[in-house]
């Protein structure tokens, strides 16, 4: 048998998204935080509690978890969502919706990918020399193609700053399908959220994850949208698809609210502190970031990544993507000290 014959065109021609593990000293490649949002004995003892009632299926509607997300973002409970990280959110968009798909480039590689793997056009726009959005393009694409979903991370990844606001407004307006801010590092921007706007603009939809501020391992991630999206989506939703662990462990996170904005407090100021310490380097050209990475540029990002690596330090190679850059997740204190130092050596 040629398997290959059996295999969809579109699958044949994709490559898998590379979330390789490299085992490193100090790891600082994929935007996590250096904090975990759960810790102590009360976690500890909840979660040897919550190990007992594995027997049963989790709640399929995450109502609790819902419930609590919905309060902290001032939006009602039936406007929101739930999903195995925000990846499952954008494959059921693009499953409800359809193509074409739009997106600026670059940015998060899965609108892309989930784009060919269910089949659907894609359509890809360079941001302008700021790393912001080339809203005459989008215009005119929006005019020409009609796109189905337009896809916008802002802050955007790997670049780390927020499109502007008029541009992304004027999009929305100009858009007659459905428009999808993803504000995956919204928290540690000073720019507001577009979470508001879902009232007034019925075509806009917000993703959100507890992914950057402590719960990478949980896997949870929300939609904001208005109810008419949000039940034509919840069609697709798979049950049972985020488990009870992660349900029990982000309620609990997500109560300990102010254990949280400390950690994205401490995370911006170490932003702060390794931004100066780079602008400072000869050969080093970083660029503001609203998010928990710093994006920046060298003459050789090859020889400084792989110089890194043999120091025991694990940044992203953005190779391909935007060659000669590099992407730095802000790490801890002493972690974000021992990159600048190997940095330094091999500049």
């Amino acid at each position: 048998m040629d398997i290959n014959k059996l295999i969809k065109p579109n699958i044949r021609s994709l490559r898998a998204y590379q979330a390789e593990e490299i085992p490193c000293r100090i790891k600082l490649d994929a935007n996590e935080s250096p904090f975990s949002a759960v810790s102590g004995q009360r976690s500890a003892f909840s979660f040897k509690r919550n190990l007992q009632a594995l027997n049963r299926y989790p709640d399929p509607q995450a109502a609790s978890l819902r419930k609590l997300m919905a309060r902290g973002l001032k939006v009602r409970p039936q406007n929101i969502l739930h999903g195995n990280g925000s990846d499952e959110l954008i494959y059921n968009l693009i499953t409800v919706f359809g193509g074409p798909v739009l997106y600026p480039v670059p940015t998060f590689s899965m609108y892309g990918i989930i784009s060919q793997a269910l089949g659907e056009r894609k359509i890809e726009i360079p941001l302008d020399n700021e790393f912001d959005l080339d809203t005459d393009a989008f215009i005119k694409t929006i005019k020409r193609s009609n796109p189905k979903l337009i896809f916008l991370s802002s802050p955007n990844n790997p670049t780390g700053n927020c499109f502007s606001e008029d541009r992304i407004l004027k999009i929305i307006r100009q858009s007659k399908g459905l428009v999808i801010v993803d504000e995956a590092y919204q928290p540690f921007s000073d720019k507001r959220s577009f979470i508001p706007l879902v009232k007034t603009h019925k075509n806009l939809v917000i993703l959100r994850t507890l992914s950057k501020i402590g719960l990478a391992g949980l896997r949870v991630g929300f939609m904001i949208a208005d109810t008419d999206i949000i039940d034509e989506v919840n069609k697709v939703r798979l049950p049972f698809n985020v488990n009870a662990l992660s349900q029990r462990i982000a309620t609990e996170a997500l109560q300990n609210r102010m254990q949280l904005i400390s950690d994205i407090r401490r995370i911006i100021s170490e932003r702060k502190r390794l931004f100066k310490e780079l602008a400072g380097m000869d050969g080093v050209t970083p660029y503001p970031s609203d998010a928990n990475f710093i994006f920046f540029k060298v003459k050789d990002g090859e020889r400084v990544y792989s110089g890194l690596l043999r120091k025991g330090v694990l940044i992203r190679n953005m190779k391909g993507v935007a060659d000669g850059c590099l992407r730095v997740t802000v790490g801890t204190p002493a972690e974000n000290a021992a990159f600048i130092k190997a940095l330094k050596l091999i500049l």
